[in-house]
């Protein structure tokens, strides 16, 4: 029996064709995730030309594709995923096979680690992990040459888990919350594995502008498909990136919008509308109520004390209905 081998694109770092199979297409859309916050007195990172950052993502596997300023941050669309930078804040996020841990240990260095408040490191469990250049434990290596920390992993290894680095800090992190989505569905899931697709028509069928209409927001439509989008409103930020694959379709959106003070949850709109099979939900320091996701099943959680300042929350859910799977052909 022969399996068709994968053929990594040369010109993206996550796609992935296979020869044999020529309408089939793979890309990682597992992310990796930084947020670095520097110490008070230090002048502001928004201070950094874009040589600077450009010179950082190379190091990961990213190119700039736009920027959406405003007063509080600057908001980056890149090849693979987002960045983000306030005047003591960053926030980086890679997908596909990027090598995050090279941009990380860049900026820690020119940065210079006594400057650093808090930094933490996330890593969501990949679909095809073997093709990733390192391990979260390589990762982890690199990063306790230059900062003391503890590593965890949440869930377990057959099944969806994420990993996590925290450096020792006293600070309160910054407040997020991410939504992983896994195997979308229904009409507008098909539309964005559909040639000809336009942003206008996304923007609209996720109603974006309609949900947070105070938000601006820069986005980008890849070829073939995949979609991301920046926002900004204030210090507020949401990011959002759909790898719509049928076979790996998987969306990932994080926000610092502060749940607790609203009754407005931008997560359940996006459920209802995206309608995946599962979904995580990950929190630093909020806790967020499920009443208004479609009808769930909550079979993982776990809550993690990271210190007397810090919580990491995590929770896993599947929507309480039989999946009709089906077989793929092997060629032999």
């Amino acid at each position: 029996m022969s399996i068709a081998r994968p053929v990594l694109s040369p010109i993206s770092t996550g796609l992935i064709f296979y020869p044999e199979q020529s309408s089939q297409m793979f890309f990682e859309g597992s992310e990796k995730k930084i947020e670095l916050r520097v110490k008070q007195g230090n002048a502001s990172l928004r201070g950094f030309s874009r040589d600077f950052w450009e010179q950082g993502l190379a190091l990961a596997g990213a190119d700039i594709l736009s920027v959406l300023s405003n007063g509080e941050c600057d908001a980056y669309v890149l090849s693979e995923s987002s960045l983000f930078v306030w005047d003591s804040k960053v926030l980086l996020i890679t997908c596909g096979n990027t090598n995050l841990i090279e941009a990380a240990v860049f900026l820690i260095d020119e940065l210079n680690v006594d400057n650093i408040a808090s930094f933490t490191y996330q890593r969501k469990s990949e679909f095809l992990s073997h093709l990733q250049a390192t391990r979260f434990e390589d990762d982890c290596q690199l990063l306790r040459s230059r900062l003391n920390g503890t590593a965890y992993r949440v869930g377990h290894l057959d099944g969806h888990h994420h990993y996590l680095f925290c450096s020792e800090t006293t600070e309160m992190l910054s407040r997020s919350t991410s939504l992983l989505m896994y195997h979308i569905k229904g009409d507008i899931a098909e539309y964005l594995r559909q040639p000809n697709q336009t942003k206008a028509q996304i923007l609209a069928l996720l109603q974006l502008p309609k949900l947070l209409p105070e938000f601006v927001f820069d986005d980008h439509l890849f070829e073939p498909c995949g979609y991301s989008i920046n926002g900004l409103y204030g210090e507020h930020f949401l990011t959002m990136h759909i790898t719509p694959q049928e076979h790996s379709a998987y969306v990932s959106i994080e926000t610092n919008l502060n749940f607790e003070q609203s009754s407005f949850n931008i997560f359940s709109s996006m459920l209802k509308i995206l309608t995946p099979c599962s979904w995580d939900i990950i929190s630093v320091n909020q806790q967020l109520s499920a009443d208004s996701y479609p009808l769930h099943i909550e079979v993982a959680c776990c809550e993690l004390a990271l210190n007397a300042a810090n919580s990491f929350n995590y929770k896993h859910y599947i929507q309480p209905v039989r999946e009709e799977l089906t077989a793929a052909v092997i060629k032999v």
